[in-house]
């Protein structure tokens, strides 16, 4: 390496890369550190920029600062190539070596033209209206001093002076105009913004731009850097991600109908769930598992290097070259593994998305594809909701069940380096609470079993509350009914609590087994006979804590996989129920005349498969097509279960059933009417195409006229979900007229007329069934035998089968009728003209929710903006409790106190062994603050462990003395048994405050809820009531505490090594401004965006249990009316708003991930740089200099950061998470803030939230 660099510069091997030569920096240096880096760095940095327009409609025109920066960085592109042509020309300029000129000028070409590119692609995107990326633009004057430096260089070997040559004047003069066209550059970019365009021609979203493509059609350079999330985040920083629609759309392999598509390949009735999607994905998540083993093994290169780079500043007797080495393996490694472990981040996480896709759309398809047996809405709910998000938690657990104990494994094997076999005995103790921590972890997955049953159970509860909550309002039923959704609660939290002890309990187990493994091979390799030095003393114990990590994680990761095992079992319980299946169902032939509609016989139903449940028994049944049937009977008779037999909802256990036109379906009218919320009209129309003459007819065929007149926004007019806000009357004839619209040839109608008046009935009959539909075939089942005197066949029902069939004169007499004045009475109650009057009651809710907007009843969920508010951290405060809370921060605060001091006092230890050994060895030195002190260059450069100075005149060790070795282990020990103590006490008291908090919670939730006004459920959907019963109220329960614990305990970490930094060594808090300032920046940007993206994900989740819950309730319905596959691409166009809001979260934590981890990688690979200068130079002597080692192993495998570790990182990502995490504490208050209270009422503030279920991995201590 000397002989090539010296060769390359025209120096000698001795010092090849001089940083000096007389008042200026050495020309080689210059060229290759100030020049070629930054303009390779330049490069790449505009290479990220390369990706095509995704917005290609939008080409704006260059403004005047483009077009100057445009044309400078193209002159500066041919600049360095024209440089080479004096230096290849004799009789030559003497420049400085050829080899070395041709490098830095062709370096120089290639990032220019790079740049070039960058900023014409930029130009004619929506960046043109800006001046583009800031970094981008300084960047560009990276080598800006590396020109001036060259500028001196040439002055100082007299390039001015006569005799003037024509080379070096030429070459003089292209430099001169480099400098100028940077200048050039920089006007440019100072240049004011052009100003907007009209509105008209914006590029507004709003305006029907649709946002850009996510990652397709990238560069990889901008894929690894998340260049193409420059649109988005610039979205979030001004403030407009005010709706799913203004996200980026999803990569092509990310949207639901692709993935509905692969997986439908791979997926047939019956087969099982996990091999469909080990079919469709499994084989690219596979093959991320090169890529974990790849960024494994490279975060252990950081501490090897390190290590190595530490001996060499130690011996000072490698070559120069082994140093270089070193350093560079060091930032390239670093860089590699960051880039390697991020991507693998990204595209696990997409893998994921991916199966969440198929997942959610096979349990949507397979919604509507259930028969007669259906599990509850509540189960359903939950199986969307929880079991999907716990059964992707595999794909996180999966690779590291294989990678944690490949790390153990090495861990292991440096440690055995460091103390040979001293380590077997903190290893016995380790592997003797495996399987302590695998039977926690068994009694966990038990409780969590148990947990889910009740959550069921309460969810069920819930909806069934939900769907009468007139009716309980009416009678006051509100106490009785949540007194048992808190008893159900109640059981759901006893199993809480068992999970929250066991979980505090394996967090005091892990957090306190560090140090008693590093005690016991301490102990172990003194007695051994081994002499304790610091090297080994902090190698060892960073080894043990990177030991720690596989251990601690392992049993979560196993708990992981085998809670989405139990998921995924109860979704496989969901798929194999029996679908229903038309094909089976009715006969394959029609009927045997072709002017029959339909026949029955010798059929044979029932609700039940096994046929336990009453039955409905059809001997036979023949139906001609245009035919009007009545089916009268005794109340339980059957009526309702013969035409749910007609229409497939029933068990068919034997005969024949044979339907003409099958494929055309039914018209459908249920006897409890099923009503969207939606619009009239919309209701009315069911997917159909809008045809006024048809619709004006039905309207007037269903009496709906005088009704929409008196409504404010007439057929625009929402009603509320199950068409709350609507009379009895109303629902039963706006489901006819749904029915007449649908223009089928049989129809089903069960009992229409019985919500409605003598007038209306008999409107309804002769206008509608006699009238308009009087070209179909007709099965009506009423009670009112007095409107079937015109019906062709009357059917008579007993105890499930019919008895009898005839004409009307003949069946009609055999039916006990009615008495006149109680059917009477009965039709007056609902006189169509005067519905509303009858009812002034709700006529008055309903205009009071329609007052604002006339029409619209459905209010869209809404959304806080900005940093989550104190009042929500404060909220979340009163429901923990006070004293628990103060408690909880002061248990932590000691917990941190007491570890320091045990570093602290092995620091003192180890310095005291070290200053014994050498006033044994050779005289005694007086100590001085220069050599060991504040200002010793090991510390400035390596030793961040080292600087824990003594205050306190302490005993001083002997060498090899037992008594010493003694009294410091005991003090040693007795400060690690008080912090295990604080560790105990904090683990128990944050899970008795989390536990106080979620029950308080609901409980406040709950009131809220039920204390709520009728106006405010006729206006909320019920699936977005139970999303904060369900997924809001689990992420309050688990998410939250889980992030919480981390952030305090992050918090707590990072605020003790800042006071020992800054008692120890003030001067060394210097380095935490600016990267403060760097990271508040990229904090601020990520968080923008962060923060609204994952509220848009919780509201794009409310509107999937929404539809399901509707499919589910009127199933009946659209399977009759054959509009199963618009509800599924209904569903699948929410799924794919919920998708993009969910990937758009996770790129851009990756995003941040990958910048923080390359500022970590950049830093210790300058420090680095700086060592091996002062080395070379001779300025500093590091000696043993164990803290980079240290460091670098607590900051985790994934990146080897030495400064990093000690700022702003540890509690970062924690709290970005915290911050979206909160939310729910938030979210659940539009709950408690939007409905308005009961007169009477006492308000409270609720809280609850909504997140992701804790990924399988290490509880962080």
């Amino acid at each position: 390496m000397e002989g090539f660099l010296a060769q390359l510069c025209g120096t000698s091997e001795l010092q090849p890369l001089p940083v000096w030569e007389g008042d200026t920096t050495g020309h080689c240096f210059t060229q290759l550190v100030l020049s070629a880096l930054p303009h390779a760095l330049l490069a790449v940095l505009s290479a990220c920029y390369w990706g095509s327009p995704r917005n290609p409609d939008y080409i704006p025109h260059c403004s005047p600062g483009w077009r100057l920066r445009l044309t400078a960085s193209f002159l500066l592109f041919i600049f360095p190539l024209l440089d080479l042509l004096p230096v290849a020309l004799p009789p030559g300029a003497e420049p400085g070596p050829i080899g070395l000129e041709v490098l830095g000028g062709t370096v120089a070409a290639v990032a220019w033209i790079s740049h070039s590119l960058a900023l014409w692609v930029l130009a004619h995107s929506p960046h043109g209206c800006s001046r583009g990326p800031l970094a981008l633009a300084l960047a560009a004057f990276l080598p800006a001093p590396a020109l001036v430096l060259t500028l001196l260089w040439h002055c100082q070997r007299g390039s001015l002076l006569p005799p003037l040559l024509p080379g070096p004047l030429s070459r003089l003069c292209l430099l001169i105009l480099q400098l100028a066209a940077l200048l050039a550059y920089g006007l440019g970019w100072a240049v004011p913004r052009r100003p907007r365009e009209p509105w008209a021609h914006e590029p507004l979203l709003s305006e029907g731009q649709e946002p850009e493509v996510a990652e397709d059609g990238e560069s990889w350079l901008s894929r690894f850097s998340y260049a193409w999330l420059a649109p988005l985040l610039a979205r979030g920083a001004r403030g407009e991600l005010q709706q799913p629609q203004d996200i980026c759309h999803l990569p092509r392999r990310l949207h639901p109908t692709y993935l509905a598509h692969v997986f439908q390949a791979h997926w047939q009735e019956g087969a099982r769930l996990w091999k469909a999607l080990y079919g469709a994905f499994g084989q690219c998540y596979l093959a991320l598992g090169l890529l974990k083993l790849v960024g494994t093994m490279l975060g252990f290169s950081g501490p090897l290097l390190l290590s190595l780079l530490v001996g060499f500043l130690e011996e000072g007797r490698e070559p120069l070259s082994n140093g270089l080495l070193y350093a560079l393996g060091l930032a390239g490694g670093g860089v590699l593994g960051a880039v390697l472990q991020n991507q693998y981040g990204y595209e696990v996480r997409k893998v994921t998305l991916q199966a969440r896709g198929a997942v959610l759309n096979i349990l949507y398809r397979k919604a509507l594809q259930l028969g007669p047996r259906r599990p509850p809405a509540g189960e359903v709910l939950n199986l969307l909701g929880t079991d999907s998000e716990r059964l992707l938690n595999f794909a996180g657990s999966f690779h590291e069940a294989w990678g944690l104990p490949l790390q153990l494994a090495v861990t292991l094997y440096l440690l055995y380096q460091q103390v040979g076999v001293a380590f077997v005995g903190g290893l016995i103790l380790a592997l003797l609470l495996v399987p302590v921590n695998k039977v926690i972890a068994t009694r966990i997955m038990a409780s969590n079993q148990e947990m889910l049953q009740h959550k069921d159970a309460r969810v069920k509860l819930v909806t069934e509350l939900l769907s009468g909550i007139r009716v309980i309002k009416f009678f006051g039923w509100e106490q009785a009914l949540g007194a048992r959704v808190e008893a159900c609660r109640t059981r759901e939290l006893g199993r809480l609590r068992v999970i929250k002890y066991l979980d505090a309990a394996c967090v005091y187990l892990w957090a306190a087994l560090p140090v008693v493994i590093a005690i016991i091979i301490f102990i172990t390799y003194v007695l051994m006979g081994h002499q304790l030095t610091a090297t080994k003393v902090f190698t060892a114990l960073a080894l043990v804590r990177m030991l720690i990590l596989p251990l601690n994680n392992f049993p979560w990761v196993i708990n992981g996989l085998l809670e989405a095992k139990v998921s995924l079992d109860r979704i496989q319980r969901f798929l194999d129920l029996p679908d229903h299946n038309p094909q089976a169902y009715y006969s394959p032939d029609p009927p045997i005349e072709p002017s029959t509609a339909l026949e029955l016989h010798e059929a044979l139903f029932s609700w039940d498969p096994a046929g336990t449940s009453q039955e409905t028994f059809i001997s036979h049944l023949e139906v001609k097509k245009g035919m009007l049937v009545g089916i009268v009977g005794k109340v339980g008779c059957g009526k309702s279960s013969l035409l749910a037999a007609i229409a497939g909802e029933l068990h068919r256990l034997r005969g024949r059933m044979a339907v003409w036109g099958l494929s055309k379906g039914f018209g459908l009218a249920t006897q409890e009417p099923w009503i969207q919320f939606a619009t009239i009209r919309d209701n009315i129309l069911f997917g159909k195409t809008f045809d006024a003459r048809l619709y004006k007819e039905v309207l007037d065929a269903c009496a709906l006229n005088d009704d929409l007149s008196i409504l404010p926004a007439g057929d625009q007019t929402e009603v509320g979900e199950k068409g709350v806000t609507l009379s009895g009357g109303q629902r039963a004839r706006i489901a006819l007229a749904r029915a007449v619209y649908q223009e089928k040839e049989l129809y089903l109608l069960d009992d229409p007329l019985a919500a409605v008046d003598a007038d209306v009935a008999n409107h309804l009959l002769h206008r509608c069934i006699l009238g308009v539909l009087s070209h179909t075939t007709r099965l009506l089942c009423t009670h009112r035998t007095e409107y079937l005197e015109r019906a062709d066949v009357v059917l008579l029902m007993e105890a499930g089968r019919l008895v009898q069939a005839g004409p009307p004169s003949e069946i009609l007499p055999l039916v006990q009728a009615v008495p006149k004045a109680w059917a009477e009475d009965r039709q007056e109650s609902d006189p169509a003209t005067a519905e509303s009057v009858q009812n002034p009651e709700k006529t008055k809710e309903v205009l009071e929710v329609e007052e604002s907007t006339p029409g619209r009843l459905l209010q869209e969920e809404s959304k806080k903006e900005g940093a989550v508010a104190f009042h929500v951290y404060q909220a979340y405060w009163r429901a923990m409790g006070r004293g628990l809370a103060l408690a909880i921060l002061f248990s932590l605060l000691l917990m941190q106190a007491t570890r320091n001091a045990a570093d602290w006092w092995l620091s003192h230890w180890i310095a005291q062994l070290k200053a014994a050994k050498n006033s044994s060895s050779e005289a005694p030195a007086p100590t001085s603050l220069g050599s060991s002190g504040l200002l010793s260059a090991q510390l400035l450069l390596f030793s961040p462990r080292s600087l824990y100075t003594s205050v306190f005149p302490l005993p001083k060790a002997a060498l090899n003395g037992s008594s010493d070795i003694r009294f410091y282990l005991t003090v040693y020990a007795t400060i690690a048994g008080v912090n295990s103590f604080c560790t105990l006490l904090r683990a128990v008291l944050f899970a008795a405050g989390t536990l106080q908090a979620a029950a308080t919670l609901h409980r406040r939730l709950l009131h809220r809820v039920l204390m709520a006004p009728v106006t405010f459920f006729d206006s909320t959907p019920t699936g977005r009531v139970l999303n904060r019963f369900s997924s809001d109220v689990a992420c309050a329960d688990d998410s939250l505490p889980f992030i919480l614990n981390i952030l305090l305990a992050n918090t707590a970490g990072l605020l003790g090594l800042l006071t020992v930094l800054g008692s120890g060594l003030p001067w060394l808090l210097l380095l935490l401004p600016p990267l403060s300032i760097i990271y508040y920046c990229m904090q601020r940007r990520y968080r923008a965006s962060s923060r609204e993206l994952r509220r848009l994900g919780s509201l794009t989740l409310s509107p999937l249990y929404t539809h399901l819950a509707d499919t589910l309730a009127g199933l009946p319905v659209l399977r009759a009316a054959g509009a199963s596959y618009r509800f599924e691409e209904e569903n699948q166009r929410l799924l794919e708003l919920n998708q993009r809001c969910q990937f758009a979260a996770s790129a851009t934590m990756q995003w941040l991930d990958i910048r923080l981890q390359l500022m970590g990688a950049a830093v210790v690979s300058a420090i680095a740089g700086i060592a091996l200068v002062q080395h070379q130079q001779g300025l500093a002597n590091p000696g043993v200099t164990p803290g980079p080692f240290t460091i670098t192993s607590e900051a985790g495998h994934s990146q080897p950061l030495l400064v990093t570790s000690c700022t702003v990182p540890p509690t970062f990502s924690p709290y970005t998470q915290g911050s979206w995490t909160c939310r729910p504490v938030a979210v659940l208050r539009p709950v408690p803030d939007g409905p308005p209270l009961r007169p009477g009422e006492q308000l409270h503030a609720d809280r609850s939230h909504a997140g992701e279920r804790r990924a399988a991995g290490g509880v962080l201590l």
